[in-house]
This record gives C-alpha cells, structure tokens and sequence, in this order.
C-alpha cells in the first residue's frame, strides 16, 4: 500500500510551538508522550481552564481530567496519571541565534558572517547572502531619497565580470539590514521574504559638503526604487558568480510586489533553492451552479434522499445473553493480562466500576479472533457501549454482530450533477448532502438530557460517478442507516462539546481544489475511504444482509 506522507508545520501558539509536551504513564512507570494531535487538543482545553477534555472526538475513548492529572478510559474506567512538562519547542533548533546586524560592514570594517543558528533552508539563505556581498567589497552606490536628483538609470548590458571577480565601482547594490529568522518562526513557509531596508546617499557636488544618509523604508519607496534596488542586488551576486533562477508573474498580476519577489528570488536562488513565485491557488469547495433538470439519479440506487430515526436499542437479552453468542469458556486461563483490566487472567477482574452479574474469575475467549479476557471485563465494557447486541474485541477491533452507531436524526440526499472531480475528468460527479438539525441528547449520548449543537450544516460531499464511487456510495448508505457516519462529541477544529461530529469515515468536502486535504485529486481516496468502512464491519456482505 503507498500513502502519501507530509511534514507539518506548527503554529507558535499551538503546544509544540510552546515546547509543550503532554505525557501519560504506562504499565512499566515511564513515559510515554502522546501523539502530537493529541498533546494540541489537550494542551488548548487545558490553556482556557477547562476541567477535562474528551479525546473521543478524535478517536480516542479516553477522558483527560486536569485537577486529578489523570488519563481515564471511558469502556474500563482504569486511570492513568499524565503530566505537563516543557521541552525545546518544535521544531527543534540547535545552537543560539546570532543577534541582529546590519550588513554589509561598515568600510574600513572587516565583517564575518556569523554561524549560522541552525541548517534550516532559510538560516542558509540569510547566511549566504551575507557573505556573498561581504566579498562583493564595500563599495557601494545608494538610492536617492524621492525629493533629491535622479539616480541614473542601471544599464541593462553592462558586462558581467568572470565568478569570483570584484564588482567594479559602477555595480549598484542595497544597503540594508537582514535580520535571521526567529527559532519558531525560521522553518515556517510563510517567513520566506526576508525584511529589508534601504539607505539612501547622494554623492556631493562638487563644493559642497556630503550631507547625511536618509534611510526611508519600503513603504516611501516607488515602483522605480524597488526595481532599482533589485537591480542593484542581482549585480552584486551575479557578479560573485552566484546563479539566479528566473521567478514568474513579476509583471503586476501576483499579489507580491513585483520587485520583492524579485529580491525574493535572488536571495533564495543564492542559497541553492529553486524558486517560483505564483499567485497562490484559490480554495474551490463547491461546484458551479446547477439547474434542477441537470439534477439526476444514480444509476443502481433508488431514491434520492434516505432519513433516520432514533434506533432503540434491542431489549429482552441481558448482556450476559448477547456475550455467550460469541464467547467460549475457558477452564484453564493462560498466564497472560486481560487487556482490558491489565490484571492476570489466572486472578480476579481488577474493574472497580459498577459490578456485573458475572463472578470476576471467570474467563472467555472471543470464538473468530481468539482473544481471551474476563467475562467481567467484557460485561463491563459492553455496559459502558450502545447495547445494540455488538460487541468489538479491544485487541483487534473485530466486530461480533452488526455494529450500529449513536448519529442523531437527520436527512442524507445523494445525486448525480454534471461536473467532473479533478482526477476524474471521465465521470460525473456523486453529491452527497447531509442534514442534521439540533436537537436533545438521549440516552446513548455523552450528556442524556442536554441539548447539542449542529455547526456547518448541510454538508456537502463529492465522490466520482464511477463504478468504485458508486460502490462507496453504497457502503456510506449502510453506514448511515447504522448511525456511525456521526456522532457527538468534541469538535477538534473549534474545541465545542456536545456538537455533531464526523465519525472516523473521512469524507471529501472539498469539490475542486485539495488545500485543505479534504479534496480532489486523492488517487487513494476511495480506497482508504472503504478501508474505513472495513474497520465499521461495512463491506459488500453488508450489502446483501441489508437487503434480507
């Protein structure tokens, strides 16, 4: 299986950007830090004070509780203790950071590039740039200020002197101060213009005495000293042999100044790295307008729109009636831990919640998985679910009986709309639509009896209306008269509890671009998507048995 992979950047304000590092205890007394998802979560409920956080949201059944410290399974109740501690934020930066300085040296003045804090592209960058003008030597011609007299024009046929060689007295280059990069910020995307300033000098007519530089900044500058101040920079480095690589959209149509992304480009391309400059792609998450005639069915499925209600639960089995169907007995446990429990199977259940009607010695082996734990345990953790009369094994997530969900009632519509999905240029596209309004909490939800919240509703989702789009369509059809397309729960985007969630069925909400990663083109979408169903006990047999 191939899997795309990336590199994530954090923000400073986010736990690693702090150095904030969440951790929990395992069996052998040492720590173990959380994944870094899970520390952010955490480390936002705990920065706004909330008391606890529910990681079910993210697709964890645990509950963090910050005046115990403690980490608590929701099926078992067995409790872990967590800690905070502080660690060099990410990512991780060796050596210190020169302090800023104002480059190139004065004349006369012998300056040494500083070392530069880390190996990061940037830190290179600004390094490199230093010391490419340091042996471009100190002669320098300065940029007038807007009221004084007119800089000569830069002739744009000048020879070029032979890499290495000294810039002739006529070579235009910018004063300015470069400063490095910060540690948190050095390795983010968006720090990628360096700040500048310019100094502005008039050589003095004859019989008169040299008046002081003014220094105006970017912002007091034309179109004309910008180019200028270009200009004069990609002489110096072309002149000490540096190579250039050519940067697009510098006639007015990028959102960068023309100029700056042309200092932009130089300096990067002085430190080796290719450069291109466009205007940023635009975030296309629905798709044009379409007509109802233009509206059509999808072939294979009836109807257009599918509704559910409320599930009970199904009554008249106890919960040691539902376990026997898919248990063996076992007379002589192995001398391994239940890992529910994490105590022996040869002892007692160590579960200290409310106490099942089963004695806690007895043991059980799941009969397609083979995994053994107490019955105790198991009754326990049955209690502790939907009692829809399914049971998941801990261990390795086989579903026993058919797995249903606790989504709220609401409405899904599916259609076919005549554009095509990038990466899909030979088909339709599938919408799909759903619709959940706020409402109240039953009994199967975290608060029974309080109200929840439904954000960003309708949603909208796309698939390509092809045979292997159809057939997720399907699936997504049992799923969601299962009730496990959503849930409620925690967001993790805006951190609100009691709120309807996506239920670890990944949909594509995005019709025409993939910036945010919920978009086309996904060459393993649809695979990755039926792999989730899978893992919810959804497969082309659930097809058949939704029929009977």
């Amino acid at each position: 299986t191939i899997r795309p992979v990336r590199r994530s950047y954090y923000d400073p304000s986010s736990a690693p950007g702090k150095g904030v590092v969440w951790e929990w205890e395992n069996d052998s007394g040492s720590w173990t830090p959380y994944d870094m998802d899970v520390g952010i979560t955490i480390q936002r409920a705990y920065e706004k004070q909330h008391p606890w956080v529910d990681l079910s949201a993210i697709g964890f059944c645990y509950v963090i509780d910050f005046a115990t410290m403690g980490q608590i399974n929701r099926q078992t109740q067995r409790k872990r203790r967590v800690r905070r501690r502080l660690d060099m934020v990410y990512p991780l930066v060796s050596g210190t950071l020169p302090k800023s300085q104002s480059w190139p040296a004065s004349p006369g003045v012998a300056a040494a590039p500083p070392v530069p804090a880390c190996a990061c592209p940037q830190c290179l960058l600004v390094m490199s740039v230093k010391a490419t003008v340091s042996v471009a030597g100190p002669s320098t011609a300065t940029l007038q200020p807007r009221k004084g007299p007119p800089v000569p024009p830069a002739v744009p046929k000048a020879p070029v002197p032979a890499p290495g060689a000294k810039a002739p007295d006529s070579m235009a280059t910018a004063r300015g101060s470069l400063k490095p990069l910060a540690a948190q910020g050095g390795r983010r995307q968006a720090a990628s213009t360096p700040a500048l300033s310019s100094a502005s000098s008039a050589a003095s007519p004859p019989g008169m005495g040299s008046g002081k530089a003014s220094r105006p900044g970017l912002g007091t500058l034309n179109r004309n000293h910008l180019q200028r101040l270009a200009i004069a920079q990609s002489r110096v480095l072309i002149a000490s042999g540096v190579p250039t690589v050519p940067v697009k959209n510098l006639t007015g149509s990028s959102p960068v100044n023309p100029a700056l992304a042309g200092i932009t480009g130089i300096l990067m391309s002085a430190a080796g790295l290719p450069v291109c400059l466009t205007r940023p792609p635009k975030l296309v998450l629905h798709p044009p307008p379409v007509s109802k005639s233009e509206i059509q069915s999808i072939p294979g499925i009836s109807h257009t729109c599918r509704k559910t209600t409320k599930k009970q639960a199904k009554k008249g089995k106890t919960p040691e009636e539902v376990l026997k169907k898919y248990l063996q007995k076992v007379r002589q446990p192995v001398d391994e831990d239940c890992t529910i429990c994490m105590e022996r199977l040869s002892a007692p259940s160590g579960y200290k919640g409310p106490q099942p009607a089963v004695k806690p010695d007895l043991v059980g082996k799941l009969v397609k998985c083979g995994h053994i734990f107490h019955l105790h345990c198991l009754v326990a953790m049955y209690n502790n679910g939907n009692k829809d009369g399914s049971l998941q094994c801990p261990t390795c997530k086989t579903i026993y009986g058919v797995k249903t969900g606790t989504q709220p009632p609401g409405k899904m519509e599916y259609h076919v709309i005549p554009h095509a999905l990038p990466g899909h240029s030979d088909c339709k596209t599938i919408r799909i639509i759903y619709n959940i309004p706020p409402g109240v909490q039953g009994p199967e939800h975290p608060n029974p009896g309080k109200s929840f919240t439904a954000r960003g509703f309708p949603r909208h989702c796309y698939l390509p209306d092809s045979e292997k789009g159809r057939k997720v369509l399907k699936l997504l059809l049992v799923a969601w008269d299962r009730r496990l397309i959503f849930a409620i729960g925690t967001s993790s985007t805006t951190g609100e509890s009691d709120t309807v969630i996506w239920n670890e069925i990944h949909h594509k909400t995005e019709f025409g671009s993939n910036l945010t990663g919920h978009g086309y083109p996904d060459i393993n979408y649809l695979d990755n998507v039926l792999a989730e169903l899978a893992a919810q006990g959804i497969t082309e047999e659930s097809l058949a048995q939704e029929k009977d």
